[in-house]
C-alpha cells in the first residue's frame, strides 16, 4: 500500500476523533498503509496542511479525518490537482461520506474504501461573496491562495464540495457558532431551529438564475448541493450527484413559521419538493443580492445579513454568486454508488 497523509481534526464528534485516532492508525497499518499524521489546531489549518503537502508533491492519498468541515478544508487545497482525497468520517453529519458510499459507523468498512475504492472527478460550486464578521470564537474568513482570487472588490472565494444554502438554514448554522455549544450532536440543530425560527426576520432578495431576468422574491431559503443529502442524511436535493453536468437549486419562497418547523420531516425523505411552493430546477449560476426596505437591490451587504454557507460554515454574506464547475476534485469513494 502507498502512504496515507491523514489530516486529523481531534475535536470532531465532540473530541471522539482525537481519542480514537491511535486505534485507527493501528487498523490502517494492519492493512499495509504507511500512515503520516497531521493534527489540526485551528479553523483553516487543515487547508494549509493539505496545500503544503500538495506543493511538496507527496505520493499516495491525503485523507480528511473528521467531519464535513474537515473534508471541506482538505478538499479546498486539493481542488484542481491529481492527489486523491480519502475520507475517514468522524463528524456528526458526514454527508460527503454518505454521497460517496463511505460508512459513517463502521471504520473498517471506511478503511476498505481507502484500499479498494474508486477515484472519481467530482463537481464543486465556486462561491464568491462578502466575508462575514467574526462571531464567538469563530474568525472572520479571509482570502486563501488555494481558493483563487475574487472577481469583485471586497469579496472572497470559497469552493463548496457538499452544500451551500442561504436564508433560515444559514441563520440556524450561524447561531451554532455562539449558542448552544453545550448541546451535542443533532439535538443541537433541533434546539437552534426551534429557538431561531420564531425570531427570524422576513426579507426579500433579488435572485438571478443563469441568463434569466433577476427577480425580487419573498424568501425563506435556497440550497445548492453536489449530492442528495445534507445535515446527516436529509435529502435536501433529491437526485443530485457529483457527476452532474449541470447544477441544481432548491428554492423555498416565503414559508410560514409553522411550515419552516414542519420542513424537516418531509426533507428527511426528500418529499419536500412541491410542498409549500418549494421548487427544484437546474442552474449553473446563482446570484443573490439583498433588497432594502424601500425595494432597492443592493450591491453591498445590509445590516440584516443573509449568510451563505460553504459546506456548513456560514462565512459569506450576500451579495454572493455561486457557479457550478465540473471535475474539480478527485475523490476516492466506494466502487458501488448508485449515481456512478
Amino acid at each position: 500500500m502507498g502512504p496515507l497523509h491523514c489530516i486529523v481534526n481531534p475535536a470532531s464528534r465532540d473530541h471522539t476523533c482525537g481519542k480514537k485516532w491511535p486505534s485507527v492508525v493501528a487498523k490502517l497499518e494492519s492493512r499495509g498503509f504507511e500512515v503520516n499524521t497531521y493534527v489540526t489546531e485551528r479553523v483553516g489549518h487543515a487547508s494549509q496542511i493539505a496545500w503544503d503537502l500538495r506543493n511538496q508533491g507527496v505520493e499516495g492519498l491525503i485523507v480528511a479525518v473528521g467531519g464535513d468541515g474537515t473534508v471541506h478544508e482538505v478538499s479546498s487545497a486539493l481542488r484542481g490537482g491529481d492527489i486523491p482525497l480519502g475520507i475517514l468520517p468522524f463528524g456528526s453529519g458526514n454527508d460527503y461520506a454518505i454521497t460517496h458510499g463511505i460508512s459513517r459507523t463502521d471504520i473498517d468498512a471506511a478503511i476498505d474504501v481507502l484500499v479498494n475504492g474508486t477515484d472519481r472527478r467530482c463537481a464543486a460550486w465556486r462561491l464568491e461573496g462578502f466575508p462575514a464578521s467574526s462571531t464567538g470564537d469563530y474568525p472572520a474568513p479571509s482570502a486563501n491562495e488555494w481558493d483563487g482570487e475574487a472577481q469583485n472588490d471586497g469579496r472572497i472565494v470559497r469552493w463548496v464540495f457538499l452544500e451551500s444554502d442561504a436564508g433560515i438554514t444559514s441563520a440556524i448554522s450561524r447561531a451554532k457558532l455562539y449558542r448552544a455549544k453545550w448541546i451535542k450532536g443533532n439535538k443541537k440543530y433541533t434546539y437552534l431551529g426551534v429557538t431561531t425560527i420564531p425570531f427570524w426576520k422576513r426579507r426579500k432578495v433579488w435572485l438571478k438564475l443563469d441568463e434569466a431576468e433577476g427577480e425580487i422574491l419573498d424568501f425563506t431559503m435556497f440550497a445548492a448541493t453536489t449530492g442528495e443529502t445534507f445535515g446527516g442524511g436529509y435529502q435536501v436535493c433529491p437526485g443530485v450527484t457529483p457527476l452532474d453536468k449541470d447544477g441544481t437549486i432548491v428554492y423555498a419562497p416565503r414559508l410560514s413559521r409553522i411550515a419552516m418547523l414542519s420542513l424537516m420531516g418531509p426533507m428527511k425523505k426528500g418529499k419536500h419538493i412541491g410542498k409549500w411552493g418549494i421548487t427544484k430546477q437546474k442552474a449553473n449560476r446563482i446570484e443573490i443580492k439583498p433588497v432594502d426596505s424601500d425595494g432597492n437591490i443592493c450591491e453591498k451587504p445590509l445590516p440584516l445579513s443573509t449568510w451563505v454557507q460553504a459546506d456548513g460554515e456560514p462565512i459569506i454574506v450576500s451579495p454572493a454568486t455561486l457557479e457550478w464547475h465540473t471535475e474539480q476534485l478527485l475523490v476516492r469513494g466506494s466502487k458501488d454508488v448508485p449515481w456512478a
